[in-house]
């Protein structure tokens, strides 16, 4: 009876065993990430073709911004590995669509979670980054009022998440990351520059920028990260955001729906300092070609590393009716207008960038005004929607 209890104890023990190693193989063999053939991928994706050329973790890759900037490091030869939750704040099958044009330029896009520490942990052992793009963020001011938490968990944890990450990195790299122009908050003093104040922000959204500068401020300060903040003004252009106006607007005109246009106090036209996305590219390669290094390892500062912020607009702020009328000049037809006041939903009546510092330090010069901008966007809007005249689009 000993002998048969002894192997019973022994068998139930096997088989626990074996469970254990069964649940931890299944688990393995279907993360999203992981194992050599995706350890192969991501170095693969990171080799340099250019003489010191650079290796950058992009964040928010499959987004608007993070694959025009991932296709334009990856095509100048620099080593580009992309991350992305694909979440569903908007249609994900357009960011399955833009890594699909990534990867047949070959930039590979880690599908996985900023705040995912281990993640990111396995990363920075696999490849030495010389630099991250930051651009996953929750975007919106709108969106903020109904899911707020999620503003919390992309724009303040997964940014302490990375910073962790990359302050414990040896080497360090250094950063560049999204902030907004919506930092400017209520000011009213025009055009907006990196010395004004931006303690009156008028969404939560726009909190959580500011307190991303902050937090940066931070880690550049007691860990030597080198770090560069990005107000970006009011991106547009192909492949954009469906959620902003333009996009939604060219939508709906084309369905024959009506559009809301929004106005100020005193019937005041809303103005908004649109910016290219060509622009903005040009704006965030300059952030990392001339960024310091920094001066850290191992999470020990070494000495001071640089700390910059830079606004990255176009210093043409257009009303919103004034980009409806070049909409309906391209799209030749009309649009059905509602015209409300604005909601206090955290919008602000205007933004216009002061772009002298960008282009004393970065040599950050805008191109393309909004006329060209969005004959550009709506050529691109046509060919992958696929839109015929009088049919209806998706």
């Amino acid at each position: 009876m000993f002998l048969w209890a002894l192997f019973l104890i022994a068998l139930t023990a096997s088989y626990l065993s074996f469970q254990i190693f069964v649940d931890s193989g299944s688990r393995y063999f279907t993360s999203s990430w992981g194992g050599i053939h995706w350890e192969k991928q991501v170095r693969t994706s990171a080799q340099i073709h250019r003489q010191n050329g650079k290796v950058v973790l992009v964040t928010g890759a499959a987004g608007f911004v993070g694959t025009h900037v991932s296709l334009a490091l990856k095509k100048r030869g620099d080593g580009v590995v992309g991350l992305d939750n694909f979440n569903s704040y908007y249609d994900p099958s357009l960011k399955k669509a833009r890594r699909a044009l990534l990867t047949s330029h070959n930039v590979f896009i880690v599908e996985g979670d900023v705040n995912d520490a281990k993640l990111l942990a396995k990363l920075f052992d696999v490849v030495a980054f010389t630099h991250v793009m930051h651009l996953a963020a929750q975007a919106g001011v709108r969106y903020a009022m109904e899911n707020p938490q999620s503003y919390v968990h992309s724009n303040i944890a997964a940014l302490v998440t990375l910073l962790e990450a990359c302050k414990s990195a040896n080497p360090q790299p250094a950063v560049v990351w999204a902030s907004s122009s919506s930092v400017y908050g209520l000011n009213e003093k025009v055009p907006f520059s990196e010395s004004d104040r931006t303690d009156k922000p008028a969404s939560l959204y726009a909190a959580t920028k500011k307190a991303g500068e902050a937090i940066t401020h931070t880690y550049n300060h007691i860990y030597g990260l080198s770090i560069t903040g990005l107000r970006f003004f009011t991106v547009y252009g192909p492949w954009g955001r469906p959620d902003m106006a333009y996009f939604s607007f060219t939508k709906n005109i084309l369905q024959g729906k009506p559009i809301t246009v929004y106005r100020g106090k005193n019937r005041v036209d809303l103005a908004r300092d649109f910016t290219y996305i060509d622009d903005i590219v040009k704006g965030c390669v300059a952030s990392l070609d001339t960024a310091g290094k920094s001066t850290g390892s191992g999470g020990k500062k070494r000495g001071a590393a640089p700390y910059r912020i830079y606004n990255l607009g176009n210093t043409s702020p257009v009303t919103v009716p004034t980009l409806v009328a070049i909409l309906e000049r391209n799209l030749k037809m009309k649009a059905k207008k509602n015209v409300l006041d604005m909601p206090g939903n955290g919008d602000v009546p205007f933004t216009h960038a002061n772009i002298s510092l960008a282009r004393r330090e970065l040599g950050y010069k805008p191109t393309t005004d909004l006329p060209t901008g969005l004959k550009k966007f709506v050529r691109w809007y046509l060919s992958y929607y696929g839109y015929v005249p009088g049919k209806v689009v998706n």
